[in-house]
């Protein structure tokens, strides 16, 4: 139970550093939403293995502008 419950504190505290590394300059945001991130997460894979299963050079796609509106698809606004 200690190996699980520090396992998922550490997998939150490594969720809010990525926010606030893509956090933009100026912006005061403290609310985090999990589920969102776990959208974005998800989408992002199944672009790559989509791009993967279908030969397309995924490092194109992900610099294609709109990588992030896809990536954003169905996250909570919080």
């Amino acid at each position: 139970m200690s190996f699980h419950f520090n396992a998922s504190l550490a997998a939150l505290n490594l969720l809010r550093l990525e926010d606030r590394q893509q956090a933009v300059e100026g912006s005061d945001r403290h609310v985090i939403s999990i589920a969102s991130w776990k959208t974005r997460k998800f989408n992002a894979h199944l672009l790559e293995r989509f791009s993967c299963h279908l030969g397309l050079d995924f490092t194109a796609i992900k610099s294609s502008p709109g990588f992030a509106a896809l990536c954003n698809y169905e996250a909570i606004a919080a």
